[in-house]
């Protein structure tokens, strides 16, 4: 009698189909585990950020904007405000640096958006920054803006700025962050009782003299979950423990039947 011949009885084939199929789940469930614990990157694929929402629908002034938010096309109802252009440094554009022109945009009070309420805007790109700085300027001189519909990429605040050098002239200092609480210090005359907007609109229309800002799909993040990666291969050991277990319960039926057939013959001897 040879191990394999105990395989093939119907019994331990009925085993070996059991062991099979909850291998089989727990592969299935390892799938499912490791399925979790990545995140892809690269754009949204299913492009909701590109259909415009209405921002005080989606975010709330003085609240920070959250991964859901970030890089979501919105349109905001409201009118620009002098003089609260300036311009921000070391802005890329299609790979190239220049500055960009920004300023503030106060939202029209509405049903969603009750109390009052301002968010920062980068209205447009110049590579050369005395360019910028005259359609700054510019904006500036103009005494008030018409109500008009606002549309844009929601984007959300860089980093405080680090300053590297203590020398320089206060003449030459340019902001190089979309810091929003640095850049509100610099709104004139801005009330207190005013709320501002976590993140700020990249406009899509730029100002005559300007360029578009370059304003890409959002990339999502790569996540990795190390728990989900380590439920996923303990998945995987009990789907072969499975196969495993059949095995010995074979194995252990054949050296038992081996050895009582010896026994009996020694007796018979």
């Amino acid at each position: 009698m040879t191990l394999l011949s105990v395989m093939r009885r119907p019994k331990w084939i009925w085993a070996l189909v059991l062991a099979l199929v909850i291998a089989a789940v727990f592969a299935a469930l390892g799938q499912w585990q490791l399925s979790r614990a990545v995140t892809s990157n690269g754009p949204n694929q299913n492009a909701t950020t590109e259909v415009a929402k209405s921002l005080p629908d989606i975010a709330a002034p003085g609240v920070a904007v959250s991964e859901s938010q970030d890089g979501q096309m919105v349109t905001v109802v409201g009118a620009l405000v002098s003089p609260d252009f300036t311009i921000v440094a070391n802005r890329l554009n299609a790979g190239t640096l220049g500055y960009w022109v920004v300023g503030r945009f106060d939202v029209t009070a509405s049903a969603s958006a009750a109390s009052p309420a301002s968010v920062a805007v980068a209205l447009g790109w110049s590579a050369d920054r005395s360019q910028a700085e005259t359609a700054a300027r510019q904006l500036n001189q103009t005494p008030t803006f018409p109500s008009e519909e606002l549309t844009g990429r929601y984007v959300g605040s860089d980093g405080p700025e680090i300053k590297d050098s203590q020398d320089k002239a206060a003449a030459d200092r340019v902001m190089s962050t979309m810091a929003i609480p640095a850049l509100i210090n610099t709104w004139v005359d801005f009330p207190d009782t005013t709320a501002v907007y976590g993140g700020y609109i990249v406009a899509s229309a730029p100002p005559a003299g300007l360029a578009a800002i370059d304003s890409p799909v959002p990339q999502r993040t790569t996540e990795l979950n190390w728990l989900n990666i380590f439920y996923a291969v303990e998945w995987v050991i009990f789907a072969g423990f499975a196969i495993f277990f059949w095995y010995r319960l074979v194995r252990d039926a054949w050296e038992r039947e081996t050895e009582e057939a010896e026994v009996e013959l020694t007796h018979a001897t």
